[in-house]
């Protein structure tokens, strides 16, 4: 059995809703589904998905940044931010604890023009990598989302030109590298280490999408623990609403996972 995990920035989900979201969001058929950039406040967006439990963090800053996950499984917890408070109020990160393992939905901070949040951004980095591994002491973690990095030159069109932008810059890749050394795999290229013109954000300036000059900012990253379960890592460029496309990863389920699971229930029951 394999459960398949989507990640989309939807870049404002009251746009996307007025396109075909809800017809792709069931066609993808995820067992969970993590957004980013939803924009929204609280009771700005109605969705009707019975199927799914939802979760939502809201930026204070209203039409700003924004996090949801919706799961066909009830997890175990759900926790809102990284437990920092001058990083928790943009609503970057929704940490959902299922029996064998955490997942994660995020938006990282886009460093800006001239590079104006880039001081901060390093902030976030270090202390979004603590929270990481702190959680990962626990039990194995996947998080997801616009990551706002390409890592590598293979990840963005035109690497040389936008050496020193935003996404690109040494400052940027290199804490990237730093969590990944911490155990962690950047799942499409550990099952496509040489695949080129793989991008999942695209300007919409200059027709780049028709063009495919982007770059693959948004990602799945891994626990090395669950390495044997990785199945499948795709990009839907075909997938349209937003500047940005979904990302999937298809993860095997761990029987003994399932059997804990089981039985934490069957506790929970015990006790009511």
């Amino acid at each position: 059995m394999v459960k398949k995990l989507i990640s989309w920035n939807v870049n404002g989900l009251r746009a996307v809703l007025g396109k075909t979201f809800l017809s792709d969001f069931h066609a993808l058929d995820a067992d969970v589904f993590c957004l980013q950039e939803t924009k929204l406040q609280e009771g700005q967006a109605e969705l009707s998905l019975p199927d799914y439990h939802q979760y939502w963090n809201y930026a204070e800053k209203k039409g700003y940044s924004g996090t949801a996950l919706f799961s066909k499984e009830e997890p175990l917890s759900v926790s809102y931010g990284i437990g920092i408070p001058e990083h928790d109020r943009e609503g970057r990160v929704i940490s959902a604890e299922f029996p064998d393992c955490y997942i994660l939905t995020v938006y990282v901070p886009n460093s800006q023009n001239e590079l104006q949040r880039l001081s901060y951004r390093m902030e976030w980095e270090d202390a979004f990598r603590e929270y990481i591994l702190s959680l990962e002491e626990k039990k194995p973690v996947i998080y997801c989302g616009d990551l706002n990095v390409a890592h590598q030159e293979i990840d963005l069109k035109n690497p040389a030109s936008n050496h020193h932008n935003a996404g690109f810059t040494d400052d940027e890749r290199a804490k990237f590298s730093r969590l990944l050394d911490c155990g962690y795999l950047d799942s499409f290229r550990f099952l496509h280490p040489e695949e080129r013109d793989a991008y999942s954000w695209w300007s919409y300036r200059t027709k780049a999408r028709e063009r495919n000059v982007g770059w693959r900012i948004d990602y799945f990253v891994v626990s090395e623990k669950l390495r044997e379960r990785i199945r499948g890592a795709s990009i839907h460029p075909e997938i349209m609403g937003s500047d940005h496309c979904p990302v999937e990863l298809d993860l095997a389920v761990c029987p003994e996972g399932a059997e804990r699971a089981l039985r934490i229930r069957e506790k929970e029951g015990e006790k009511h």
